[in-house]
């Protein structure tokens, strides 16, 4: 089919590719979901990230459970039960039938251990903290993926439709090309050429088929529903640094991942201090009051009261607390040690994603370029191939090189918009406190206030 005799929805649909609103658009925008309503969604109901908040909840409990060591405990105990005794003494007989029984109440309170409390306390919070910057990482790393499949059914739908496109389009060049073969103007081999191109270009729509069905999948896993009326997406530019060195500085300075490997050495060490702990001496008070019945004679009772202190000075305990302590402070050598590394993967994403950011800039100027270029390729071969100075495979060739430019295009188009979200993961600021994502923002503080200071209660705060 030759330029001039293409209907005007067949020009249409393989312009496809030449912009953004029209190459990445499922349909119009009066009822479009926009990537941001699309990160919304899987922000509150993504499984992975809502794990991960459940985590954090698990992890706010262990302050808690530190902080009981301050506190005192208290105990109960009742004991009852029936005894005979028997015997003869100087004639009298001494059997009797008893019905020992007692109740007392035990408190027992800590004054000192070394300070392991206080040190357990503050290596709970080390990890709570620790959680919480593990808990954004997900938060980025599901927002970030949830982007990349979004953009990725909005490049795969416009893919397929310009494969439809060009197999129409092939459709009718062979229907031409054996008109033109029916009256001699061109030989079988054009006619076989075609047919050729029109097979290829059928098997690459059934590929590209496969390949949307797959990005819905994920879509859904990521998202929790399924894609319906995509808007385009925007690049996140406004949140990406500058420059390198600047983007470099903000991911050291504020990826979770770096200050959770921190919060661990915190831990770490803290973990050190509490062994030690242990070579301490330890100081307590014990207060006690008891009634008791039957003991000794039938139908008699007492009570006892009292308040003990009681010091323990660890003198050797055949070396483990040493073994302890000095495999806690390897343990803070390792967390330093993977510190750093962490950093080093944190930078070295950082440039990954800078350098395929600056690469897809380039590639969506290169490709814009490159289809206006074959779009005047095209329409000058085939004029030129009406008037016998080119043949059927010139034109096939064109067509093919126009087509692979515009999916280039949209490649670049997914690719610039992924990246910028790339970027801003890997500085550590993809959230919805930077982000506009419009959602309520979960906040793991809340729920830490709730359970920090409990004394009592078997209720999470949510009721369960």
């Amino acid at each position: 089919m030759d330029v001039k005799r293409r209907t005007p929805a067949t020009r249409s649909a393989l312009r496809l590719a030449t912009s953004v609103a029209a190459a990445l658009t499922l349909a119009g925008p009066a009822m479009s979901e926009t990537l941001e309503s699309a990160l919304a969604k899987a922000y509150g109901g993504n499984p992975q990230l809502n794990a991960s908040r459940a985590l954090t909840r698990v992890r706010d409990e262990d302050v808690a459970i530190a902080v009981s060591g301050y506190r005192p405990t208290a105990a109960i105990n009742v004991q009852a039960g029936v005894t005979q005794q028997g015997g003869n003494l100087a004639g009298t007989n001494l059997d009797q039938l008893l019905k020992p029984a007692s109740a007392g109440l035990v408190v027992n309170q800590t004054l000192f251990n070394g300070f392991q409390t206080d040190n357990n306390t503050r290596r709970a919070e080390s990890g709570v903290y620790s959680q919480r910057e593990t808990l954004r990482f997900t938060e980025m790393s599901v927002l970030f993926s949830a982007a990349q499949s979004y953009m990725n059914v909005l490049s795969d739908t416009a893919t397929l439709e310009l494969r439809r496109n060009n197999v129409e389009v092939l459709e009718e060049q062979l229907r031409q090309t054996r008109d033109r073969f029916n009256v001699g103007e061109v030989t079988r081999t054009d006619v076989a050429q075609a047919e050729a191109r029109l097979a290829g270009a059928r098997a690459d729509v059934s590929a590209a088929e496969s390949a949307l069905r797959t990005s819905i999948g994920i879509y859904r896993q990521n998202v929790g529903v399924e894609p319906r009326q995509l808007a385009p997406g925007r690049p996140l530019d406004r949140y990406v640094p500058a420059n390198l060195d600047q983007a470099i500085s903000v991911g050291l300075r504020e990826h979770p991942q770096v200050l959770s490997a921190f919060h661990a050495v915190d831990a770490a060490e803290a973990q050190v201090k509490v062994f030690e702990g242990t070579l301490y001496p330890t100081l307590s008070v014990q207060g006690q009051v008891q009634q008791a019945y039957d003991q000794q004679v039938a139908n008699t009772s007492g009570y006892a009261a009292s308040i003990l202190g009681r010091l323990t000075i660890p003198l050797y305990q055949g070396g483990q607390e040493y073994a302890q302590i000095r495999q806690a402070k390897e343990t803070v050598g390792q967390r330093r040690i993977e510190a750093e590394q962490v950093r080093d993967q944190v930078r070295a994403q950082i440039v990954d994603f800078w350098g395929r950011l600056e690469a897809a800039k380039a590639r969506v100027i290169a490709s814009q370029a490159q289809v206006q270029a074959n779009e005047v390729a095209l329409n000058g071969v085939r004029e030129e191939a009406r008037v016998g100075q080119r043949t059927t495979l010139d034109v096939l060739n064109a067509q093919q090189e126009l087509l692979n430019a515009r999916v280039n295009l949209i490649t670049a188009q997914r690719d610039r918009v992924i990246f910028s979200y790339g970027v801003v993961q890997a500085i550590g600021r993809l959230t919805v406190r930077f982000t506009a994502v419009p959602v309520a923002a979960y906040s793991p503080k809340a729920h830490f206030d709730q359970v920090k200071d409990l004394w009592f209660g078997i209720r999470t705060p949510d009721g369960r």
